[in-house]
């Protein structure tokens, strides 16, 4: 660009005036603007710079607490298809936590919404006779006993992820953050030996910093 203008002689105090600039930003904001824009947008962004000190286990942040309304679950020894419908209706949730059933509570998945619906769209398509009250089958090893012979059974083995990230709910919010940053997860569930807990997402993880750092976790608001 120099050379096309002939401003040759410019090049060095727009180089020194570019540094300065530079240093005075870096000595009033420790963050860049993409940052700064990162922040303002409300995006669930975990710095992999930023080091905190965490003395909690995995169970004092995950939800629900005490006080709080149930994890939703989807129980896979009663699901039919108005138990699906159901769940992607009558919650919000990015995905949803598979038991064995509700008295083990034992995790056998984890299914997301998008899943669910494109499960319901797949079974709409096939043209089977197909009722709120037909049984489903996730797992490759379930066997569904159905009595009514004029209910039908619909497979959706596949749909579910029947390996998802779990942790013991005493790991150390240490080893939990660096599971997130590192390995990129959206979610992770709590167990306690092979039973579900709890869930932790990224905005909750971003949430428990923001304590850390002894700001509102309350106030923060994200996308």
């Amino acid at each position: 660009m120099f050379e096309l203008t002939g401003g040759l002689n410019y090049i060095i105090p727009i180089m020194v005036a570019v540094m300065i600039s530079k240093w005075v930003a870096d000595a009033f904001v420790k963050d860049g603007i993409y940052d700064a824009h990162i922040h303002l947008n409300g995006y669930p962004f975990l710095d992999s710079k930023d080091e905190y000190s965490h003395s909690v286990p995995a169970s004092a942040v995950m939800k629900p607490q005490n006080g709080d309304p149930p994890l939703t679950v989807l129980d896979l020894s009663i699901c039919t298809i108005q138990t699906l419908e159901g769940l992607v209706e009558g919650s919000s949730h990015f995905g949803f936590p598979c038991v064995m059933s509700m008295e083990s509570q034992v995790l056998a998945g984890f299914i997301t919404r998008k899943e669910i619906q494109d499960a319901l769209r797949q079974i709409r398509s096939t043209g089977h006779h197909i009722v709120p009250e037909s049984r489903v089958v996730f797992l490759h090893h379930m066997r569904i006993a159905n009595t009514d012979s004029s209910v039908n059974t619909v497979n959706l083995r596949g749909f579910m992820d029947e390996t998802p990230f779990q942790i013991s709910d005493q790991t150390s919010m240490e080893t939990v953050v660096e599971m997130f940053r590192k390995m990129g997860l959206r979610q992770l569930l709590v167990t306690h030996n092979a039973r579900v807990r709890g869930i932790i997402t990224k905005k909750d993880m971003l949430r428990h910093v923001a304590e850390i750092e002894h700001q509102d976790p309350n106030a923060i608001r994200y996308h």
